[in-house]
């Protein structure tokens, strides 16, 4: 069972809510301002975060910031704004997932679940992945390149590991929204751009100077040793 804190302000959808993740087995504590919900936050310790943007008294985003500051706990964005730059600015300022609303609690249920399984421990094979300067081991979940640590987020590590299981493929945003995300029913490529992003920047790389991640235009990416 997963301790879950949602922070949503309008009392309708906050008791909708509520109610669904009880149901399916969480258990949930709520805050309808964003200053409560940082309390909650740091005094219940909760094992994820449900956050609104639109709060009365702070804007989410200035929430998540001050979350990010003092706790890894990760937290999925759930709002009505679907503007892409929004999506892209909440991401990069550490967002774990991003949905927009109207979406059903299953929906809301799947991400959450699927969040929580990129935590540590969660039964990769203990095998290690080597391709050439890159070494991702899934039992210890650590990855190195060139011998040099990578500090990658629990969604990088998994990001890393599964284009390296299939190194010289090309794999679709589709398929890393399924097997990453866990959303088979589809979800927002821009979680998959930018998290391919910060993947590049951490290895050294860019988009338009790659080493191990190729876009392939309207298909996908493909990790691939440095020629």
């Amino acid at each position: 069972m997963a301790h879950l804190l949602l922070i949503e302000d309008d009392p309708a959808i906050r008791t909708s809510l509520l109610r669904a993740l009880r149901e399916r087995g969480h258990a949930v504590a709520a805050s309808h301002t964003a200053m409560d919900g940082l309390r909650t936050a740091l005094e219940e310790r909760p094992d994820l975060v449900v956050l609104d943007l639109g709060l009365p008294d702070l804007d989410g985003r200035e929430l998540l910031r001050m979350l990010r500051a003092v706790s890894a706990v990760p937290v999925i964005v759930a709002t009505a704004r679907d503007d892409d730059t929004e999506i892209v600015q909440v991401l990069d300022a550490g967002a774990d997932d991003y949905l927009v609303k109207p979406f059903t609690a299953a929906q809301l249920d799947a991400r959450v679940r699927a969040v929580l399984r990129r935590g540590p421990g969660t039964g990769a094979p203990a095998t290690a992945v080597v391709v050439g300067g890159l070494r991702i081991d899934a039992g210890a979940r650590t990855a190195t390149l060139d011998g040099v640590s990578l500090d990658l987020t629990p969604c990088e590590f998994d990001l890393l590991h599964h284009l390296a299981t299939k190194a010289g493929q090309v794999v679709t945003k589709r398929e890393l929204l399924s097997e990453v995300w866990q959303v088979p029913y589809g979800g927002a490529d821009k979680t998959v751009d930018v998290h391919l992003s910060w993947l590049r920047r951490k290895l050294g790389e860019t988009a338009q100077e790659p080493r191990y991640l190729h876009t392939v235009r309207g298909v996908g990416v493909r990790l691939s040793e440095p020629a």
